[in-house]
């Protein structure tokens, strides 16, 4: 297939290839006859081959003098073919190897270099992008883009109400959404970066995957940061020092939302590949993240909404989701990433749970105790923060009449998913006996 792609093509050996993929595509490492190295990719379903048209697209885009503002390098394309209806793609090879995003270590290395090499695709000029056709969004169609993600979860009717309220109430926040689009990967993960060995330790050399890239939000690059722990700190460190311009200070309350978003996609593909075990898969995660919503105080996405899921746990319920690839025939709202190749599924709602936002301001790790139902964690006053809001006044109930309420509030949820709206004081009640705002909390504009 290679030799069809590419004229004269002499090939010496040939082995296995992958850095992370999910079976969307067959790959090869080829070794020719002039010692170079080469990948042909092969597309195993239609939605690999949509993606592989826009990475080409990207790629012819990225000239000579694109890359050279990057401090890494970015696929060539070698050559191009067909074989059984679909295209043959054959690539330069970037030496190097992928760290999972949990095993990057912290301080000045990798993680520095990472932070710099994302803040240098943030600071391409988005004319080359528009230039070609690809996606050019502004900030409110970033937000109607989330908003479409989120009305296709919640017409499927596995959408919890809790859930469905807790986005939805993000996507209505306008400071959330006040942000200047940057050029943006658009499906950035840890195995999207190709590291090397130097001196100063390990570096970024390459990135791959560009399959998604377009003007947008620059949080959508760094969701993945919640499965990095300590390092995220350090990465970024290194992208706001190496950013041309002050990151938007809702930068990582977006992050944590485009995190959570990733379980709606993966339910969105569960129903696009008409693939059950995934759907049944999804709806499990998306239960999960409303006992969270009830448990977890620290983590809230924007001032009208209440605590969420430490992103984390959502990238650590998505580290052990099954693998499974999309059959022809996805729709447009599908996976962007190769994120979904997961081993298998485990309990993870049991353990302390510290997400990206410790990036800003560290949490004491004795200060709560996640892990215990009966004392769930009570909000910390944060002087000085500049997302601080003065806190409101304590009421305090009975035990038993916050019982009532959670019975009431919960329902019962069938097929057609949660249909109760959730009292979320009543649910904070059952835990703690007694209500502690952590936000005034504006009337919320878009009730269901």
């Amino acid at each position: 297939m290679a030799t069809s792609a590419v004229a004269d093509l002499q090939i010496l050996g040939a082995g296995p290839f992958g850095h992370g993929t999910t079976g969307d595509f067959d790959s090869a490492l080829l070794r020719t006859g002039d010692d170079r190295e080469l990948v042909v990719r092969v597309p195993a379903n239609e939605r690999a081959a949509s993606e592989q048209s826009v990475e080409l697209i990207a790629l012819q885009a990225m000239t000579a003098g694109i890359r050279s503002r990057l401090p890494f390098e970015v696929p060539t394309v070698v050559g191009q073919g067909s074989t059984r209806g679909t295209r043959v793609v054959v690539y330069n090879h970037l030496p190097g190897y992928n760290v999972d995003a949990a095993d990057i270590p912290a301080g000045d290395g990798a993680a520095t270099s990472i932070g710099a090499a994302i803040a240098a695709i943030h600071t391409l000029p988005g004319s080359f992008v528009a230039e070609v056709g690809l996606p050019h969004l502004t900030a409110e169609e970033c937000r109607n883009e989330a908003r479409s993600v989120i009305e296709r979860a919640a017409s499927t009717r596995q959408l919890p109400t809790a859930v469905r309220k807790r986005w939805t109430d993000a996507a209505a926040d306008d400071s959330l959404w006040q942000f200047q689009p940057t050029v943006i990967h658009g499906s950035l993960g840890a195995d999207s970066f190709i590291l090397t060995d130097h001196e100063v330790g390990p570096i970024v050399t390459g990135v791959l995957g560009w399959g998604s890239l377009r003007v947008g939000d620059p949080a959508r690059d760094l969701h993945w940061l919640s499965g990095a722990g300590e390092a995220a700190e350090s990465v970024l460190a290194a992208y706001r020092s190496s950013a041309t311009r002050s990151p938007d200070r809702l930068l990582l309350q977006r992050s944590m939302l485009h995190a959570e978003l990733e379980l709606a996609r993966w339910l969105l593909h569960g129903v696009d590949a008409r693939d059950q075990a995934i759907i049944d898969d999804a709806v499990g995660l998306l239960d999960g993240l409303v006992d969270h919503v009830l448990g977890d105080l620290m983590n809230p996405l924007s001032n009208t909404t209440g605590p969420i899921l430490a992103v984390s746990d959502v990238e650590d319920m998505l580290s052990r989701t099954p693998q499974s690839s999309a059959p022809a025939g996805s729709s447009g709202i599908g996976m962007q990433t190769d994120s979904y190749d997961r081993s298998e599924l485990e309990a993870v709602f049991g353990r302390d749970a510290e997400g990206i936002a410790g990036a800003d301001e560290k949490r004491d790790p004795d200060s709560a105790e996640h892990d215990d139902d009966e004392n769930p964690p009570v909000a910390e006053k944060h002087d000085g923060h500049p997302d601080t809001v003065e806190t409101g006044p304590i009421t305090v109930v009975s035990p038993e009449d916050a019982a009532s309420d959670i019975i009431a509030a919960r329902g019962d949820r069938g097929d057609a998913g949660y249909t109760a709206e959730l009292d979320f004081s009543a649910l904070e009640l059952a835990e703690s006996g007694e209500v502690t705002p952590l936000t005034q909390r504006r009337p919320n504009s878009s009730a269901e």
